[in-house]
């Protein structure tokens, strides 16, 4: 298949180079996606959009999405009190388009929360952070590592939109009733010149696995559990989540992605995980075909950030469906205006195609919105947020 030789040599090499001649399908998945030169989220074959893209996202159908968010930005200020700066750091900005809809909005809508807005993005893939630097250019925005940004140092809201689902996972199965993590290896039946990667189970590399089961309280020695079942457990969030809990003074985190609460995520049912890859547009669950070619991602599980986020003074303020928050925030009112507008008809249904999508439960209005919020005092947590305040 599509695979970069150079990718899959190095990942070979890493293999090969490491304890027991195998990694971690968390170690592999983040080679293939975050390697500096040639993982997918870094190289030229990264494509995002609806012509000759591997996906899209809601900011790729119409700017709606960004100034419905945009609404819920300017409210979070104004409950903090209005503070200068106001500081909205987006994490994982693709190709920019969110952030500049957003910044549009503000600068027509808010000026006055426009001139105290501080916008930050923190991002990974020099690719990505190129083309935002090219389409932000007349706003003033600036870039760094999550890292980079001192402790307490932030008043405002981090936020998301689909990054925790490509975060590298650890990939588990159930053995005779035991948890065993599985890792990659190469075929050493294999020639070089068609090198492969196989599977094999072991004990889990980790105890944080385990502690992370018993934190949204799944036990798999259940006889409802088969053998054979897989899934998927995501520290790399846990640990992201305690970054922006200690670099956030005062605020709130807001959290935009596909996944369940552990619940669902872990049912007996869904026994082969939720591990997919996206090529071209179409999605299939081989992550060893396409090699630095496609994107690799893996729903969320809700429980583990509302609970892990407890335990870094993260409270929980609601968890809702993307199709529910858009539509308490004003996306109802703009599918009825759309009546009165006038415009070519093909470019109307266009428009109410597009802000469908955004609330269609089967798909992107079926994503889950979390927002958590740290530093508040009671007057200011006792004002409700209105993107989870439904229209009675």
């Amino acid at each position: 298949m599509d695979s970069n030789p150079v990718l899959c040599a190095a990942i070979a090499n890493y293999i090969t180079t490491s304890p027991q001649q195998r990694i971690t399908f968390a170690q592999f998945m983040d080679m293939v996606l975050y390697h500096p030169e040639y993982g997918y989220y870094s190289s030229d074959a990264l494509k995002i959009g609806f012509k000759g893209g591997d996906f899209f996202t809601s900011p790729n159908l119409c700017t709606d999405f960004g100034e419905l968010l945009a609404e819920q930005f300017f409210q979070m200020w104004e409950i903090l009190g209005k503070p200068i700066p106001f500081s909205l750091v987006e994490m994982g900005a693709g190709q920019g388009l969110l952030a500049l809809h957003i910044l549009k909005y503000h600068q027509l809508r808010y000026p006055d929360f426009f001139t105290a807005l501080e916008y930050v993005i923190v991002e990974k893939s020099p690719t990505l952070r190129q083309e935002q630097q090219q389409r932000l250019q007349d706003f003033s925005v600036r870039w760094c590592n999550l890292e980079d940004i001192p402790p307490n140092a932030i008043v405002g809201c981090f936020f998301s939109n689909e990054l925790v689902d490509a975060f590298p996972v650890h990939q588990f199965t159930l053995e005779t009733g035991e948890l065993r993590e599985i890792y990659i290896t190469t075929d050493s039946n294999e020639k070089e010149t068609c090198l492969s990667f196989v599977e094999v189970t072991g004990e889990p590399s980790t105890l944080q696995l385990a502690e992370y089961l018993d934190l949204v309280e799944m036990d798999f020695s259940q006889s409802a559990y088969p053998d054979g079942y897989r899934s998927e457990i995501n520290l790399a969030a846990l640990e992201w989540l305690s970054i922006v809990a200690d670099r956030l003074q005062r605020g709130y985190v807001l959290t935009i992605d596909y996944g369940y609460p552990a619940s669902r995520y872990y049912n007996p049912r869904r026994s082969q995980g939720t591990l997919q890859c996206y090529y071209q547009h179409r999605f299939h669950d081989n992550p060893y075909i396409n090699i630095g070619q496609q994107d690799i991602t893996a729903h969320v599980d809700f429980t583990a950030l509302e609970r892990w986020g407890e335990k870094c003074n993260l409270k929980n303020i609601g968890f809702i469906q993307q199709g529910l928050f858009l539509m308490a925030l004003g996306l109802g009112e703009r599918i009825a205006a759309l009546s009165y507008q006038k415009q070519p008809l093909s470019e109307l249904l266009q428009r109410r195609d597009a802000l469908h999508q955004l609330i269609d439960p089967t798909g992107l209005g079926g994503f889950g919105v979390l927002i958590q919020s740290k530093g508040l005092n009671n007057t200011e947590t006792s004002q409700p947020i209105k993107g989870l305040t439904l229209p009675k």
